[in-house]
């Protein structure tokens, strides 16, 4: 009892923030996150000293915890440790802004505002006279249930679907209670999910969930992770670095321009992703509107349909059987991977540039790098990053494979995995995070890129071969290849090569003042322009 009573008491402290406009500088919504996760801990206490409480009545003082064994699942059911997917559990503080959209929560919510919307749009319509416009008193009544939604209105309908193993019709059915005592509401419960398919409801819950998170969470974090790799682009555009193809020296370039790179992909790919349109469908059971036009004739069902889709910010999809058909989540899903896939290769490359000392990595006191090499400063949070990313694309790539199919009108596979979506936006949020926690610890380290350059002056053989080209020195090709390939080439080698050249005084003086440090060709320029680029939509 005491245990309940505690936890009630949290989770009615928690549902005051819940729904806040998603502003990423809210008070109310920061306290709302914070608290979702210390609510869990409360609640973990309550159960603690509940249950000390009873066995200290009956046993004496309780001098030490008894160590868990055996079936503790009841024991462990409130505690992030016990959380199947790392996301509820050790990753929780770098994911849950997307609670609010994509938790069975937000899905709930999302179809709580669906149910009440449509009857909302059905007593505009004047051809049905059994809905008529709503008072001003009961339209406010309405749009509360959806502005007021908390997670005890979330737990009452999962109580509800205890009975009726039907998650949507549970919101019907809430609805109806919640309705029956305004009286001019209360005559119209009937028509709430009027001729509707849970799929109907469904469909655009889950485009606005989608939607919501897509724009409030995840692409916000996309462009703070592509502006943070254009600073490091535009003040690192001069630097330059010893380019690697095959892993072999090959020619200069700036580290500015390698990021800027990786700058402009990612852009790219975000622009993709802000470009998709999330589709929603609302013609019945087959998407034909049979039960519409049976029970209201004189009724354009289909504009009605497009209208109503349009109104909640979605495009309408006119051609659709018993499902939206998931076409764009596809397409969506797909573009996300391809995000997700750049990511990975500059989390690698990144890596691979901290191997070579050219990024130092800022360290935190009390940080410990390896259980036994004290030394170890190592790159985890890109690593993390990578790893998670993987997660991310293999549910991602699930999800926009399976769901555009499904068998005739329907059937109920796209449900069970939809209801995952949130795990491969999360695990990519979680990417995002520890990859810009990465990039805020690097440094660089001019000293190691200049060394490398130093030791590297054979790749001064394309410029000198490309400059004999143009005077018709002969075999021009041939003769690098001999002065350089598996061969020590220093400095000294390569001007003594420049001046036997028989080509012009001035075209001489040009090779000789090369060096692996200016010959860069645009890199810098390429890699201050990025901001202009990444800046412009």
């Amino acid at each position: 009892m005491e245990f309940t009573t505690c936890l009630n008491s949290n989770f009615n402290q928690l549902s005051t923030f819940l729904y806040q406009p998603i502003n990423r500088q809210n008070t109310h919504y920061h306290r709302f996150l914070s608290s979702l996760y210390t609510i869990t801990a409360k609640s973990m206490h309550c159960r603690a000293t509940a249950e000390i409480q009873s066995k200290s009545s009956s046993f004496g003082t309780i001098k030490k915890v008894k160590p868990i064994s055996g079936d503790h699942s009841s024991d462990l059911a409130l505690s992030s440790l016990a959380a199947l997917c790392p996301l509820d559990g050790r990753y929780w503080d770098k994911v849950k802004d997307l609670v609010p959209f994509m938790s069975e929560y937000g899905l709930i919510r999302f179809r709580v505002l669906v149910e009440v919307k449509w009857l909302l749009k059905l007593s505009e319509i004047p051809e049905i006279p059994e809905v008529p416009s709503f008072s001003l008193g009961a339209r406010s009544y309405l749009h509360g249930l959806i502005d007021g939604f908390s997670l005890n209105d979330a737990m009452e309908v999962k109580e509800i679907e205890k009975v009726t193993n039907h998650d949507v019709k549970a919101v019907e059915y809430f609805l109806k209670q919640r309705c029956q005592s305004h009286g001019e509401i209360a005559k119209v419960l009937e028509f709430f999910h009027f001729a509707c398919t849970s799929e109907d409801i469904n469909n655009l819950a889950h485009a606005l969930m989608l939607k919501e998170a897509i724009n409030s969470v995840i692409s916000p974090v996309m462009d703070e992770l592509i502006t943070a790799i254009t600073d490091i682009a535009t003040y690192t555009a001069h630097v330059p670095m010893l380019s690697r193809t095959h892993g072999q020296p090959a020619s200069p370039t700036t580290l500015g321009k390698e990021m800027a790179i990786f700058s402009y992909r990612l852009f790219n790919e975000r622009c993709e992703i802000s470009q998709v349109e999330m589709r929603g469908k609302f013609a019945g059971a087959v998407g034909n509107y049979n039960a519409h036009i049976v029970a209201y004739p004189d009724v354009n069902w289909p504009q009605v349909a497009k209208d109503f889709v349009t109104s909640l910010g979605l495009s309408f999809n006119p051609y659709v059987p018993q499902i939206e058909t998931h076409d764009y989540m596809a397409k969506l899903f797909h573009s996300i991977i391809q995000f997700n896939n750049i990511l990975i290769d500059y989390n690698r490359d990144i890596w691979g540039y901290i191997s070579l000392r050219y990024f130092k990595q800022i360290t935190k006191a009390g940080e410990i790098g390896s259980s036994t090499m004290p030394h170890k400063v190592n790159p985890i949070d890109f690593e993390n990053s990578e790893g998670n990313l993987g997660v991310a694309n293999g549910g991602l790539s699930h999800l926009s494979t399976k769901l555009p199919i499904s068998r005739w009108q329907r059937d109920l596979t796209d449900s069970t995995a939809l209801r995952n979506m949130g795990v491969g936006l999360g695990h990519s949020l979680l990417a995002y995070r520890n990859a810009l926690q990465g990039i805020s610890k690097l440094q660089v380290n001019e000293a190691a890129l200049a060394e490398d350059l130093d030791q590297s002056w054979e790749v001064l053989a394309e410029p000198i071969q490309t400059v004999m080209r143009r005077y018709g020195v002969p075999e021009p090709y041939e003769k690098l290849k001999e002065l350089t390939r598996g061969r020590t080439v220093t400095k000294d080698s390569i001007r003594e090569f420049i001046e036997g050249l028989e080509i012009p005084h001035n075209a001489k003086t040009t090779l000789l003042n090369l060096t692996p440090h200016t010959y860069i060709g645009a890199a810098a320029e390429l890699a201050r322009n990025i901001e202009n680029i990444t800046k412009s939509k």
